[in-house]
């Protein structure tokens, strides 16, 4: 597949760029990639050049994003291209996400959209690495997806820029924000090589002024992105900011990568974080990365009643009234969309 053209870049002097995609706002040389690695200039025109070339693509439950209010139960179609514009020592997609080669197999929007159709998904996710840096490929492919009545979500680490919020959410349904070590700007800046984490709290704003549902993550690693103090920020940011029902998920840290060395999250640790955040105000908090702990369910904030049983990806026990109502006290539960009970399943790979 030929080279395709950019979208959000300036021409500059000198055949230089400047691109407007991500947060870092590359000034690009001819003959030169971004920090991504994967949006090159070719003699002042900016170019990427991972176009329609996924890398990976499966069938997914929604929950493994995790979205857990957002048309529960759905099953969707899953792509990612090569490329970042982190370098996190933890990535426990490294081999797609830091490849150097841009490989992929060619996976054309329609090609994408038939697909999800042929595979009885109800949306689409753009995912694995980040999207932000695929943004051309994710917006012509949301773009059809709406067309034919499927959602669309990111699961994306949030530095993108106002322009690329505003670029894809006509056609985004709704993102996972992946933070990681409570948002502290030393960990970003020693362990992802993110030298600002401002942009990511404007990308949540924006999204939240253009009506995406939003549900954010945040990876607790043990010793170096543990502190209680940094999650009750960004539980408080939360509560404030985008209001107290939005999912907030703490994602057990697992050792990957260059951080083999590391060990696993405690479970004691984890709930430690999972009290924090409930204390803040936050109405639902959850806890990812332990199958089976009752932290993974979602319960009714004003009578505590047991309303969406899981256990990893499965929902077990749906006990909620069709108006998305608690049944037992009438409170309205924030969920988007509807239940998709025959889907289920565990994700598979196409390749």
């Amino acid at each position: 597949m030929s080279l395709h053209e950019a979208m959000l870049y300036e021409k500059q002097d000198d055949k230089k760029v400047r691109c407007h995609l991500c947060a870092r706002r590359c000034l690009i040389s001819d003959g030169s990639t971004g920090f991504c690695l994967v949006r090159k200039n070719e003699g002042g025109t900016l170019f990427t050049i991972n176009y329609a070339k996924a890398v990976s693509a499966a069938v997914d439950p929604i929950s493994k994003k995790p979205l857990s209010h957002f048309n529960p139960g759905s099953l969707v179609m899953s792509i990612a291209a090569t490329g970042c514009n982190f370098r996190c020592q933890f990535c426990d997609n490294w081999m797609i996400s830091q490849d150097r080669e841009v490989a992929g197999n060619i996976f054309p929007p329609a090609a994408v959209v038939k697909t999800a159709k042929e595979r009885n998904c109800q949306g689409i996710s753009y995912t694995y690495t980040e999207p932000t840096i695929f943004m051309e490929y994710a917006y012509d492919t949301a773009k059809l997806a709406s067309q034919v009545g499927f959602f669309n979500t990111f699961v994306t680490n949030g530095y993108m820029t106002p322009e690329a919020v505003k670029t894809i959410a006509p056609y985004l349904d709704a993102a996972t924000v992946d933070f990681k070590g409570g948002g502290d700007p030393d960990f970003y800046k020693s362990v992802s090589a993110v030298p600002d984490v401002k942009p990511i709290y404007e990308t949540l704003e924006e999204l939240k002024r253009n009506g995406v549902h939003v549900e954010i993550t945040n990876l607790v690693i043990p010793k170096i992105g543990d502190s209680m103090e940094k999650i009750k920020e960004l539980a408080t940011w939360i509560r404030d900011t985008l209001g107290r029902d939005t999912p907030f998920h703490l994602l057990r840290f697992h050792p990957d990568y260059k951080m083999t060395t590391t060990p696993a999250t405690s479970i004691e640790i984890m709930e430690h974080a999972y009290m924090t955040a409930k204390d803040v105000g936050l109405n639902y908090t959850y806890l990812g990365n332990v199958p089976g702990h009752p932290a993974e369910n979602t319960y009714c904030p004003n009578c505590d009643e047991l309303l969406i049983k899981r256990y990893s990806f499965e929902i077990t026990r749906w006990n909620l009234t069709k108006d998305m109502r608690c049944p037992v006290c009438g409170t309205v539960i924030p969920i988007k969309g509807t239940f998709h009970p025959a889907s289920g399943g565990f994700p598979y790979a196409l390749f």
